[in-house]
């Protein structure tokens, strides 16, 4: 029985490495630091929309009606992987200068705009 592959620690939830590799026919092992693809981080629901996305060519109205939802779902659902596979859209320089700029009057601590940098 094989069981589905984890890449998130279930007691600390950091991201796990692959240590071993084990082939079943011939039996060699080799034990060594591997790299899990960004789409491992992916959950269940997440690859199975991106299959049905990939079978559909990218087709979003095709995407609608294979799984029964609308476009603003789809886009929603796109949205979620891009940034979960780390491509989330990068802060705007007007958002850094909206920060900034509170910061420099005093209106939020430099931890607070610290804190606002990294949430956009």
């Amino acid at each position: 029985m094989t069981y589905p592959i984890i890449s998130t620690c279930p007691v600390c939830s950091k991201t796990l490495k692959i240590t071993k590799l084990h082939c079943t026919h011939c039996h060699t092992t080799i034990e060594n630091e591997f790299e899990l693809s960004k789409l491992a981080s992916l959950n269940k629901e997440q690859l199975y929309f991106i299959e049905i996305f990939l079978k559909s060519r990218g087709n979003i109205k095709e995407v609608e009606k294979e799984l029964g939802i609308s476009y603003p779902t789809v886009r929603g659902k796109l949205n979620d992987i891009v940034a979960a596979l780390g491509y989330a859209e990068k802060k705007s320089e007007t958002d850094e200068s909206k920060v900034i700029s509170m910061l420099e009057k005093g209106e939020i601590t430099p931890e607070e705009a610290l804190k606002m940098l990294k949430e956009e």
